[in-house]
C-alpha cells in the first residue's frame, strides 16, 4: 500500500510538471509571437486554453483522490499541498500566455516600437525562474531559489522601466498610445508570471523542508 501510493504520488509530481511544460510553452511561444508579430503561433497559444484548463481540472482530482484514498502525512501530505498550489500558479501563467497572444493579434501587423523595448528580456528572466521552480519542485535543490527575490526586483524594475519608456512615446506621439498600452499590459503580466514563480517557490521550500519562507 505505501508504494503503491509513493508510485501514484511520483506521478502526480510528474503530471504537474507536463502541466507546466505546457504553460511554459504558452507563455515562451506568445512571447515569440509578439516579437515577430506571428499570428499563427498566437494562434496556437490559444488553441491550448481548453487543454490547460482540463488538465487543470485533472490533476486537482488525482491530487484530491490521493488524499482520500491514503490519508497522507508529514512531507507527502506537503508534497499534496505543492502540487495543488502550483496547478493554481501554472494555469495563471499559461493563461497569461494566453492574454499576450490575444494582444499580439490586436498588435499584427505592427509595426513595433523600438524592437518592443526590454519586454524579451524581462520574459527571459521570468522563464528562467519558472523553469528553475520546476527543477526544484523535481528534486528537492532549493539551491536554484535562493535568489528568487533579487531576480523578483529585476523583474519589478523592468516593468517600471517599461511603464516610463511608454508613456514617454505616448507623450510624444498620441498614435502609440494604443501598441504602448498594450506593452504596459504585456509588462503587467510578465511581472504576475514572475510572482507565480516566486510563489511556487515558497510552496517547494515548504514542502522539502516543513519550514515557510516568504519569497518577495
Amino acid at each position: 500500500m505505501v508504494q503503491k501510493f509513493h508510485t501514484e504520488l511520483e506521478g502526480l509530481k510528474k503530471d504537474v510538471l507536463k502541466l507546466g511544460n505546457l504553460a511554459t510553452s504558452m507563455l515562451c511561444t506568445s512571447v515569440e509571437s509578439l516579437k515577430t508579430l506571428d499570428v499563427e503561433k498566437a494562434d496556437w497559444v490559444l488553441s491550448k486554453k481548453k487543454k490547460l484548463a482540463q488538465m487543470n481540472v485533472d490533476l486537482e482530482e488525482e491530487a484530491l483522490q490521493l488524499i482520500a484514498l491514503y490519508q497522507p502525512m508529514a512531507k507527502d501530505m506537503r508534497t499534496i499541498a505543492c502540487c495543488l498550489r502550483m496547478i493554481i500558479s501554472i494555469d495563471r501563467i499559461g493563461r497569461y500566455g494566453k492574454d499576450i497572444a490575444n494582444l499580439t493579434k490586436e498588435i499584427a501587423p505592427g509595426p513595433h516600437i523600438k524592437k518592443i523595448i526590454s519586454i524579451p528580456h524581462m520574459n527571459e528572466i521570468v522563464c528562467k525562474m519558472i523553469h528553475d521552480a520546476f527543477t526544484a519542485f523535481q528534486n528537492g535543490d532549493l539551491t536554484l531559489l535562493k535568489d528568487f527575490s533579487e531576480r523578483d526586483d529585476d523583474v519589478d524594475e523592468l516593468r517600471y522601466s517599461i511603464f516610463r519608456e511608454c508613456i514617454t512615446y505616448m507623450m510624444e506621439d498620441p498614435k502609440n498610445i494604443t501598441i504602448c498600452t498594450h506593452y504596459i499590459m504585456i509588462a503587467r503580466y510578465l511581472e504576475r508570471c514572475g510572482d507565480h514563480a516566486c510563489n511556487m517557490a515558497e510552496q517547494i521550500t515548504y514542502m522539502v523542508t516543513g519550514k515557510r519562507k516568504e519569497i518577495k
